[in-house]
């Protein structure tokens, strides 16, 4: 994927990053750590973590495209490193995404069957609570960490720090 309407493809997609990751993110550890919200999220936390997990490669491959489209410049090679860096923090949120799902599938359906005990998984829910909340933060960081050198790499020379008085100012 190249050009979207003309713009490059990968400052459009990054929106899509920038919005499911951390979205993503905020909705795994608020299942993680609330069974009720588990249960009210349902297969979206999944399949919202799919979305999230797909749209990074694509603003990747979308984003090496650009790369070889503009000057080499060490800003833009740090954003590309950093960039390359989210794939396995997005994995990540898809895997522990499937779990809590998963998990609070059991619970539920351990507690509907009639004379059925409830499914008792504390250990598993604090170890995938704890492991949400790291993977979540990781990956709320690095988005914020590729962002900031995107930004960057993009504007550090394309603009004046005073004004130039071009509306009339």
């Amino acid at each position: 994927m190249s050009l979207i309407n003309g713009l490059p493809a990968h400052v459009l997609l990054v929106h899509v990053v920038v919005v499911l990751v951390p979205l993503t993110a905020l909705a795994l550890v608020a299942a993680a750590l609330w069974p009720r919200a588990a249960r009210r999220l349902g297969p979206l936390l999944p399949l919202l973590a799919l979305a999230a997990l797909v749209s990074v490669p694509l603003t990747t491959q979308a984003g090496e495209w650009l790369e070889r489209h503009v000057d080499d410049d060490a800003l833009v090679r740090r954003h590309t490193e950093l960039g390359d860096g989210l794939l396995p923090w997005v994995l990540g949120l898809f895997v522990l995404a499937t779990v809590v799902w998963w998990v609070g599938r059991r619970a539920s359906a351990d507690a509907a069957r009639p004379g059925g005990t409830r499914w008792s998984g504390l250990p598993v829910r604090i170890v995938v609570g704890v492991l949400s909340v790291a993977v979540a933060a990781g990956a709320v960081v690095d988005v914020y960490r590729i962002g900031d050198s995107g930004a960057k790499a993009a504007w550090h020379d394309a603009f004046s720090k005073t004004a130039t008085g071009g509306r009339g100012e």
